[in-house]
């Protein structure tokens, strides 16, 4: 019974689940070592687990281990189609007080912002495997570009800025309310007034 809601779960999921989803359903998180010993599962890594047959999801993986990562920066323009340079390591935002395991990930490069920004422009987007991560909105991700100009790639930042001003899709005053908000509309002001 409990197997089988787990499946379930793992189904919706596209192949994955974790044991906070696990916990979170009310389910005793050691059916998911008897399913590992069956077969019916393989552990990924710490709390996190597939099919036998998998094809891992760093997203996914990065965004399990705390409910406050908001991918970001580089990786947040790849996902938006503003960078063609598929990422190695993966750009994500967490509050300032965070402590815990992605600290030790060397697959991500933390930014830390304060916790009444952090939520500001974060939207769901489906990782390139599927599963719904949290990422910043086009706009969000420019401001956060532009504040952090010295820890971007100078190829992937000229590119981004380019292409935002060409889209059909830019919103320039919800990147003038951020800006505001963020404490950077000089900064961003100067980029738009080059680009337009």
């Amino acid at each position: 019974m409990n197997d089988e809601k787990i499946l379930k779960i793992v189904e919706k999921n596209n192949g994955y689940i974790t044991t906070r989803e696990v916990v979170n359903n009310g389910i005793d998180r050691k059916f998911l070592s008897n399913m590992v010993k069956k077969g019916t599962l393989v552990r990924i890594s710490k709390g996190y687990y597939g099919r036998p047959n998998y094809i891992e999801d760093e997203y996914y993986k990065v965004a399990s281990k705390s409910k406050n990562v908001r991918f970001s920066m580089a990786t947040a323009l790849y996902l938006h189609n503003l960078s063609e340079r598929t990422p190695l390591l993966y750009n994500i935002t967490l509050p300032n007080n965070y402590s815990g395991v992605l600290q030790k990930d060397k697959n991500v490069i933390i930014n830390f912002v304060n916790k009444d920004i952090l939520d500001l422009g974060v939207i769901e987007m489906t990782s390139p495997f599927g599963m719904k991560i949290k990422v910043y909105d086009i706009e969000r991700t420019i401001c956060d570009i532009i504040k952090n100009k010295k820890k971007m790639d100078s190829e992937i930042f000229a590119k981004a800025l380019k292409d935002y001003a060409k889209s059909k899709n830019k919103n320039l005053s919800k990147l003038a309310k951020y800006a505001k908000i963020m404490k950077i509309e000089k900064k961003v002001n100067e980029y738009m007034e080059v680009l337009l």
